[in-house]
């Protein structure tokens, strides 16, 4: 087994975490851990900023599971856009119930269309 592009993956998925964790960390009005934010929170933060909270979420959400050494760009856009259609829905509830549901909905469509 080649252990080269597990370690490059390793380090794109540390070096993207750091980036999201230091700009979110640079936001005055976001305080609190990610994982206590509400919608609105989550929403009021910059747009380039959405897709990293996401990321981080995401990898927060699978720690200590193999699937969090892997960066599912193409997934996690997704599930950015259903996260920030449905924040606008309910801006009072937890951004990471939204992030952990729509993670669970996008991968119970990939099962279903294997």
């Amino acid at each position: 087994m080649n252990v080269r592009p597990i370690v490059s993956m390793l380090v794109v998925t540390s070096v993207v975490l750091s980036a999201a964790a230091s700009t979110v960390a640079q936001s005055p009005a976001k305080k609190k851990p990610l994982g206590k934010w509400t919608c609105e929170e989550f929403l009021a933060v910059d747009d380039q900023v959405k897709p990293r909270a996401v990321y981080w979420a995401t990898a927060y959400a699978k720690g200590g599971k193999p699937e969090a050494s892997i960066l599912d760009i193409e997934g996690t856009e997704q599930v950015t856009v259903a996260v920030i259609e449905e924040c606008k829905k309910v801006p009072k509830e937890s951004f990471w119930q939204k992030v952990k549901g729509e993670w669970r909905k996008l991968e119970a469509k990939v099962k279903k269309s294997q």
